[in-house]
């Protein structure tokens, strides 16, 4: 079948317009042969994203911004267009990101959780990411506020500084430390006048050191023979003499034995003073009276009978 020129003509032209839709197209980004969804997002602020600018989900490129217009109260509607085989669910976020801080804008889309899939057309929730950049601005300034309060501060010290040291108090520090001075250069004389006194003394102190070394010598073998010796039995015995000592003095208090009956018992007592007086009579009449006691006849003479002497008689000679 042999084609006419004008139906050659006709496919061609058909063919040229095609292609150039198809090339127009793919430069915009977007294949005719793949299944794409418009949403839109709508932000206060885009904070410098820009048509073209890639949309991610965890990382990987599933779209791009095709458009960003501005509505009646100034609000940024961000058309993005997405690859159709990924089901976003509705409560899905659409944030804001720079990946770089000399890089533009990015949108990542944080997915969501529930079964209402975005339909072409549908709007996502916004969101925004401060870059590093604006990170560091943000943490920035109430450092810049710090400073200035604390230079403020400064300022108001040196200030009250000022007033403080006026001509007398002046006056009065480069006194005391003329006084500092002074007495530092008084605590270098002594100590260079004890140096020289510890030179002077140095074999003396030795001396003393080394005597005192023998002195610890000795306590220490006093101490060995302190310890060798059994002064826990010695202790031991000592307790058994003075419970011994005890029982004695408890037995005086309690009259018994021959000292308890001579401390408790008053007839003892007694007969022991009447003893005691008679012996004195006694010896009081063989010195008045010798020859009632020892009798020496040479002509076996009779004894004269014993006649106890009155103590009345006693008294008065």
């Amino acid at each position: 079948m042999k084609l006419s020129r004008e139906i050659k003509t006709a496919i061609l032209v058909i063919s040229s317009i095609l292609l150039f839709i198809w090339g127009y197209s793919f430069l915009k980004g977007k294949d005719l042969f793949v299944n794409y969804k418009t949403l839109y997002i709508k932000y206060d602020n885009v904070e410098g994203l820009e048509t073209s600018s890639m949309v991610s989900i965890n990382g990987k490129t599933v779209g791009k911004v095709i458009a960003i217009n501005l509505d009646k109260n100034w609000k940024s509607i961000v058309e993005i267009q997405i690859d159709g085989d990924y089901d976003i669910a509705k409560s899905s976020i659409a944030q804001i990101y720079a990946p770089s801080p000399i890089g533009g804008k990015h949108i990542a889309i944080l997915p969501g959780e529930g079964t209402d899939i975005v339909k072409d057309g549908d709007f996502l929730q916004s969101a925004s990411k401060l870059g590093l950049t604006e990170e560091l601005s943000s943490q920035l300034i109430p450092l810049k506020d710090k400073v200035d309060v604390l230079l403020d501060n400064a300022n108001k010290m040196l200030v009250n500084l000022n007033q403080v040291l006026d001509v007398t108090t002046q006056a009065n520090l480069k006194s005391s430390i003329a006084e500092l001075n002074k007495t530092l250069t008084e605590f270098s004389q002594m100590s260079k006048s004890a140096n020289q006194m510890l030179a002077e003394n140095k074999s003396k102190l030795s001396s003393t050191l080394t005597n005192f070394d023998k002195t610890s010598a000795n306590f220490a073998a006093m101490s060995d023979s302190l310890a060798k010796a059994n002064l826990g039995q010695t202790v031991k015995n000592l307790e058994k003499t003075l419970s011994s000592v005890d029982k004695i003095m408890s037995d005086v208090e309690s009259g018994k034995g021959t000292m308890g009956k001579l401390m408790k018992d008053d007839k003892m007592y007694t007969n022991f003073t009447n003893a005691s007086k008679e012996l004195e009579l006694l010896l009081e009449d063989l010195r008045l009276h010798p020859t009632r006691y020892i009798n020496v006849s040479v002509f076996g003479k009779k004894n004269k009978p014993y006649v106890a002497p009155i103590e009345e008689e006693l008294t008065k000679e």
